[in-house]
């Protein structure tokens, strides 16, 4: 009988989070963690999940305030330190480690911080997209991302809707793609604050990557962020980049099974050495 995913609520530092969790009949591996990119959920990962978790639990937190977790305070912004630590306490809950951790976009800042703070609790990172920012770009992007006020004319949605087109990925769907737009209205007023959190840690995530001596596999799909992750490759102390130019943004949506594939092969070849 395949896994099936179910969700779940623990406690946080926040309040609840709201956590997908995918169970095989036989676990005979160390689990895997998932996190998402901003503004988006767990929800990401939710077709993959069935395929990841042939004989491992898979677990995918929703950070504070994104998904259906409970929001952080509005001061002090929340940081990626803050969502390192918020998933460390949906492991310890849920999936206690040692654990292999997956990070998307905002996920890779997630994945490494959490691996700084708590390295022996790391087997692997596979991270979909490292980006390395220069301050220029870094501006750029705050600006680009920066909230859209509401007003009666919808223009903060309707600027959403092209952004998400302009970014969509090959073989993902209208469908698909529409329910990955609803993930980027869950935090309401409060929608970009993934973001802010992600370029505020941008210019320490080389420092942060280049300690890291655990096994890495950066996935470099062809989207927003692929001419950037390709700077990473010298920071890599025990890992490699992999560019994926046959997938684009949401391939776990997009392509669940071969997509879990790459990252399970990577992360069973960690367990055998």
């Amino acid at each position: 009988m395949p896994a099936t995913v179910r969700r779940r609520f623990v406690d946080g530092p926040y309040g609840q989070i709201h956590c997908r969790t995918a169970f095989p009949q036989s676990v005979t591996r160390a689990p895997l963690v998932c996190l998402h990119m901003s503004p988006k959920s767990s929800k990401s990962f939710a077709a993959a999940m069935l395929h990841l978790a042939r004989d491992r639990l898979v677990l995918a937190p929703d950070y504070p305030g994104h998904g259906e977790s409970d929001p952080p305070p509005a001061q002090p912004p929340v940081t990626i330190e803050d969502f390192a630590s918020s998933s460390w306490a949906a492991i310890d809950a849920l999936a206690p480690g040692p654990v292999h951790i997956l990070g998307y976009h905002t996920g890779s800042k997630v994945a490494v911080e959490a691996a700084t703070q708590r390295p022996a609790d790391v087997l692997s990172l596979t991270l979909v997209s490292a980006p390395i920012f220069s301050r220029p770009e870094l501006d750029e992007l705050e600006d680009y991302f920066s909230p859209i006020p509401l007003d009666e004319a919808g223009r903060r949605f309707s600027i959403m809707w092209q952004r998400v087109l302009e970014h969509r990925g090959p073989g993902v769907s209208l469908t698909q793609l529409a329910e990955s737009f609803a993930e980027n209205l869950r935090g309401g007023e409060d929608y970009e604050w993934g973001h802010r959190a992600a370029f505020a840690y941008a210019e320490r995530f080389p420092e942060v990557l280049g300690k890291l001596d655990h096994p890495i596999f950066v996935m470099n799909p062809r989207d927003s962020c692929f001419e950037e992750t390709r700077r990473c490759d010298p920071l890599l102390r025990n890992g490699q980049r992999v560019d994926f130019l046959q997938w684009g943004q949401e391939f776990f949506m997009a392509y669940p099974k071969e997509a879990a594939a790459a990252v399970s092969d990577f992360i069973n070849r960690q367990e055998k050495r």
